[in-house]
């Protein structure tokens, strides 16, 4: 489910977001390519974003893992 409300609200902008593990990158609008990660609680990602509402973006993303996807 996490990995749905992510994809999800990424999806919501129109700029190219990106999720990083290691040295592996992912679309982070694409349910596969997130789900790939296999991140798990205390995965370390970095949130890349491009376009005119990247910072926004970004902002919402960090927010909504930062709420633990309103699951607590």
């Amino acid at each position: 489910r996490p990995a749905a409300e992510f994809v999800k609200t990424a999806s919501r902008f129109t700029s190219e977001i990106s999720l990083v593990k290691d040295d592996k990158v992912i679309n982070a609008k694409s349910i596969i390519g997130v789900m790939s990660l296999a991140a798990s609680k205390g995965t370390v990602l970095t949130i890349r974003a491009e376009g005119p509402d990247a910072q926004e973006a970004i902002d919402t993303l960090v927010s909504l893992i930062e709420s633990k996807f309103g699951e607590e």
